[in-house]
């Protein structure tokens, strides 16, 4: 959850698309600047539990928009959005639907503190938000609870072939349908183009050609062969997965039973160390690093390759950026004789089972998921989008020409674990997996031990 807040809010917030808008964009910055102030201030004083209470009061009074006359009003808690993208298609949609008013609640940057906002409604069982724009990570949590409608009813296996499958099975649980993807995510390897090209090389597909060329071109501590999120954090598990997919791992196996000491995990996590520690293409330091710092190292020349998400693209060819049309993306690498896969992010609407207003609600996510609505968004907020079709859109190329190679990517991305207890899962494995990193632990014991943990939390122990 925090990985997707942190880059959201930086994609949001320092994109040109952001920052085109000039004075409007820095306006909404101060604003949101003053309430995450506010936040900060009362932060020491109360309890968790006041300060979630006395955000939904800031939130609700800060809104500006209300219901007028006999319109049906329906609402959701969003991110803030500089770019003005929900804005307009907000407008949009009231142009086409008079009988229906939609308020965009504009909540903190922080992906947490929006989720416990949810949460506490929810368990007040009140209507405070009909909506519920949410990370994909927080499906299984919300449906588990019965706090969302499940939308199979109304959106039927046909209508789901037109968003892209990783977003679709990341939007479901126990077989039912609870979210409609709106902005997908997923990570990839950047990679100097002019370097490869420069010594006649190509893209590397396995992990042994990849360390080789990291070798090659490498030249430390100037230039490191590799970057990844190494931080003990959210971060650090999107990175984790896609190294042990790599080798063909999983958390759990296809009939449903904890895997996460198999073979080929230990594999995967010892490649992972090897490669700080052994192969030395990695600095030490990357056990520090999320998004942020593995972005500046890239993009100021000091790496070879870099993991990240589709944000870096766009700040990387920043008219001030030193990699500017240098670079290119790639499906990162896998193991010989196996495939590799991304980890899914995103976020997407689903409906709270507390509102009055389900029709009007279902009316305004069919129009917000659609092809239109999200093509205005990706020009106007940068989002990616979950429509297969706009991987094909002429003017969607012609400004973002990445998005052929990033298409591919996301064909193959898959969600992360769809569990319930996911965030404590999560936790425990990110604790594991920074020990093995830093040498403190061997990859076979840190594992092990983890799965016992995890094991405990699913018996609920």
């Amino acid at each position: 959850m925090l990985l997707c807040g942190c880059v959201l809010a930086h994609e949001l917030t320092d994109s040109p698309l952001a920052r085109s808008r000039g004075e409007e964009v820095r306006k909404d910055v101060r604003a949101q600047d003053l309430m995450d102030s506010a936040f900060k201030t009362v932060e020491g004083a109360i309890s968790v539990k006041q300060k979630i209470l006395l955000t939904i009061l800031v939130v609700l009074f800060s809104s500006s928009v209300y219901a007028q006359g006999n319109k049906a009003r329906i609402s959701f808690l969003s991110w803030p959005d500089p770019g003005g993208g929900f804005e307009q298609v907000v407008a949009d949609f009231e142009r086409e639907n008079p009988g229906i008013h939609v308020e965009i609640i504009k909540g903190p940057t922080s992906t947490d503190l929006r989720q416990d906002m949810y949460v506490t409604s929810f368990l007040a069982g009140e209507p405070t938000y009909d909506m519920v724009l949410m990370d994909i990570i927080w499906v299984p949590k919300f449906a588990h609870q019965g706090w969302l409608l499940p939308l199979d009813e109304w959106f039927d296996k046909e209508a789901m072939k037109g968003f892209l499958p990783g977003d679709i099975g990341g939007s479901m649980y126990n077989g039912r349908l609870y979210r409609i993807p709106l902005q997908t995510d997923a990570g990839m390897l950047y990679y100097r183009r002019d370097l490869l090209e420069e010594a006649g090389l190509a893209p590397p597909e396995t992990w042994e050609e990849f360390v080789e060329v990291a070798k090659r071109l490498q030249k430390p501590p100037i230039r490191w062969g590799f970057v990844f999120q190494g931080k003990q954090y959210e971060g650090l598990v999107c990175n984790f997965l896609e190294f042990i997919w790599s080798f063909g791992g999983s958390v759990f196996s296809e009939r449903g039973q904890l895997a996460l000491d198999s073979p080929q995990n230990v594999e995967a996590l010892a490649f992972m160390c090897d490669l700080i520690h052994g192969q030395k293409v990695t600095p030490p330091g990357v056990t520090t690093y999320e998004e942020e710092e593995c972005r500046r190292i890239f993009q100021e020349g000091n790496a070879v390759f870099c993991r990240n998400w589709p944000y870096q693209w766009t700040l990387a060819q920043d008219e001030r950026s030193p990699v500017r049309g240098k670079i290119g993306i790639a499906p990162l690498p896998h193991k010989k004789g196996q495939s590799s896969h991304a980890t899914l992010g995103g976020w997407g609407f689903g409906i709270s089972k507390f509102t009055r207003k389900k029709d009007a609600c279902l009316r305004f996510i069919r129009y917000i998921t659609g092809p239109g609505a999200q093509r205005k968004l990706h020009f106007r907020s940068g989002i990616v989008p979950t429509r297969r079709s706009l991987f094909h859109d002429a003017g969607i190329l012609r400004e973002s020409p990445h998005y052929a190679e990033l298409f591919k990517i996301l064909l193959r991305a898959r969600p992360r674990p769809v569990h319930p207890h996911y965030p404590r899962i999560s936790d425990i494995i990110s604790r594991y997996v920074h020990k093995a990193l830093l040498r403190q632990k061997t990859p076979q014991y840190t594992l092990k031990k983890a799965r016992s943990q995890i094991d405990k939390v699913i018996r609920g122990r």
